[in-house]
């Protein structure tokens, strides 16, 4: 599943089509992805208009058009490309927009990709997403009071949360908690005050750095971080270069290391 920086990176391929017209609407109506959009609505509320701007938050986007927006959630196996102005829709091409000069395709192989449309340019299921990790509203006494009413939940679950970590996921929650040298099964309500201040600067850091070395040329991380080991056969941590271990955590499958982060 795509993760914050992933999403950012993604969500420019259409950035081709900023400022062009719609021609034409095209969509697969029984695609999975129109369950929470109607096709119709849809086609009515986009053509003739201009695309004029391209937004994320976590793992959503939204792309403005004059008086509509576009949300979009890739899934697992969601893409956006872009393709000839007489783009004949493939397979698993379920929403082509079609412009004065090339054709913006959603492609989605296994349906887990969504759409949201509103006619307006600050709908309520924008708004209302909560703060970015990387904002001014994502506060370290937001993150305390979050922390303290799952205080029986693992840490690695508890990143996983998108209504308090919007686009934190599996690696970057993994990241994070090795940044922290906290380990991912330890109870949120166990951490003491030097320790939660860690997470939360650790936290927004990671988001930060994540954004700039992938979400703008989906560039690879260093060697000095976990991401660069945490799936290799053998993985050691950059560290100190302990075997990692691995365990299902809060549903999904985390790498730690055993010297850096003691249970």
């Amino acid at each position: 599943m795509p993760e914050l920086a992933e999403v950012a990176f993604y969500s420019k391929k259409w950035a081709p089509g900023l400022g062009d017209r719609v021609v034409e609407v095209i969509c697969r109506e029984r695609a999975r992805i129109y369950r929470t959009a109607e096709p119709g609505t849809i086609r009515r509320g986009l053509k003739g208009k201009k695309l004029t701007g391209i937004e994320t938050k976590g793992k959503q986007m939204r792309f403005v058009f004059e008086e509509a927006s576009l949300g979009l959630h890739l899934g697992m196996t969601g893409k956006l490309l872009v393709k000839g102005k007489e783009h004949e829709p493939g397979r698993h091409d379920h929403l082509v927009i079609r412009q004065t000069k090339r054709s913006l395709v959603f492609r989605d192989a296994r349906m887990f990709g969504a759409l949201k449309f509103d006619s307006s340019a600050e709908p309520d299921w924008w708004v209302k997403l909560p703060p970015e990790v990387v904002s001014r509203s994502f506060t370290l006494k937001a993150v305390s009071e979050y922390l303290r009413r799952r205080k029986g939940s693992p840490l690695k679950a508890v990143l996983l949360q998108q209504e308090r970590f919007p686009g934190v996921g599996n690696w970057m929650a993994d990241e994070i908690l090795w940044r922290c040298r906290l380990h991912p099964g330890r109870r949120a309500g166990t951490l003491g005050d030097d320790e939660v201040e860690i997470f939360f600067r650790e936290t927004k850091q990671l988001c930060r750095d994540a954004l700039r070395i992938i979400g703008t040329k989906y560039g690879r991380p260093p060697a000095s971080w976990l991401f660069r080991h945490r799936w290799r056969r053998g993985g050691k941590c950059p560290c100190d270069g302990a075997m990692l271990e691995r365990a299902t955590i809060g549903g999904r499958t985390t790498a730690w290391c055993p010297k850096c982060q003691r249970e």
